[in-house]
């Protein structure tokens, strides 16, 4: 294996960059269509069903499709990533704007704030824990939809390197490739754990603060 560490490296390169362009393209896709879908009964009420439905459909039945209409580039890759990893994303944004106390928006209202202000000020801020709940679970999703579109067509990545190896009967390559993959996935998640505690530590510190005081209760 310490002989294949440059194709290793190469190939973890390659998925990474897979990874990381699906979940942003998801991030730019589902944030937006979840205010949509809690903002517009017409999204909610005709698009949302027709979006859960569509999860109905293993996504390894369609990535052969999106090799197909986009050959073996890195664009499919990032397609499939991000049709795995988006979803989620949409739902818990949507559950998270629409969990919002009523009281909060209240308070803002009567201050005098508009529907955006409103939406700045209460709305979201209240809404990032389910947000990054979200994020946690579409950067795992990433990375594995990578590996599937990897799997039904491609010349690089770590995917790749799997069914290239299984064809040689390179046990150690795929299993030097399997533990990349884990390692990445592992990695990224708690790079946006860590993002998540830098911008929402105010969500633990008054969760900590209410267990102390149910404790204290008791």
């Amino acid at each position: 294996i310490y002989d294949e560490r440059a194709i290793l490296i190469d190939a973890t390169g390659v998925t990474l960059l897979e990874v990381v362009l699906g979940f942003a393209l998801s991030i730019v896709v589902a944030i937006p269509l979840a205010i949509l879908i809690v903002y517009s009964s017409f999204f909610k009420n005709v698009f949302y069903p027709l979006l859960v439905t569509s999860q109905a459909i293993p996504r390894i039945a369609v990535a052969p499709l999106v090799v197909l209409w986009f050959g073996f580039g890195i664009l499919p890759k990032v397609l499939v990533a991000f049709s795995i990893a988006f979803f989620p994303l949409v739902v818990n944004t949507a559950i998270g704007l629409e969990s919002t106390k009523r009281e909060i928006v209240y308070v803002v209202r009567s201050m005098g704030a508009s529907s955006l202000q409103t939406f700045m000020k209460a709305r979201f801020p209240s809404a990032l824990p389910s947000i990054f709940g979200g994020l946690k679970v579409a950067i795992a999703l990433s990375v594995i939809g990578a590996i599937v579109g990897e799997f039904v067509g491609a010349s690089e990545g770590l995917g790749y390197l799997v069914i290239a190896a299984q064809g040689n009967l390179n046990t150690k390559l795929i299993f030097a490739s399997i533990t990349l993959m884990a390692i990445m996935g592992i990695v990224l998640f708690y790079i946006i754990e860590l993002v998540e505690r830098m911008v929402i530590g105010w969500h633990y510190a008054a969760r900590a603060m209410e267990e102390g005081g149910g404790l204290d209760e008791e």
